[in-house]
């Protein structure tokens, strides 16, 4: 089988770490091609400005991947494409992720809708 991306050992320091990670990826698909299906969902997440936590209960919850799936393939993305993760995760400290600003309209509708039912 062939990975789109290389396991390094400096990812994961010891041998039962890839032997563990390797089993997870294997019992749910032989195929490169269901990594693959991850990035590019990944992908996905990223074009909604989503963040890595986000982008794993995201795909756990709608995709069925284990977020150490997710995790794995994220990180090799990190590796392949330094420069520019470095600019969105700039640019998801600067602004926040677009769930915490809607969290926050949320919060904020909420009381004043509670504000305004205690003045009748």
């Amino acid at each position: 089988m062939v990975f789109p991306f290389s396991i390094s050992t400096t990812l994961f320091p010891d041998h039962f770490s890839v032997y563990r990670i390797f089993k997870v990826i294997m019992e749910d698909s032989p195929s490169a091609a269901y990594i693959h299906q991850v990035h590019r969902l990944i992908e996905e997440c990223i074009l909604l400005n989503m963040n890595e936590e986000e982008c794993k209960e995201a795909l756990s919850k709608y995709a069925n991947i284990k977020p150490i799936i997710t995790s794995t393939v994220w990180k090799e993305l990190e590796k392949e494409n330094k420069e520019f993760f470095d600019a969105y995760s700039s640019s998801q400290a600067e602004g926040g992720s677009k769930t915490v600003q809607r969290q926050k309209i949320l919060d904020l509708a909420s009381e004043l809708k509670n504000s305004s039912k205690e003045k009748i």
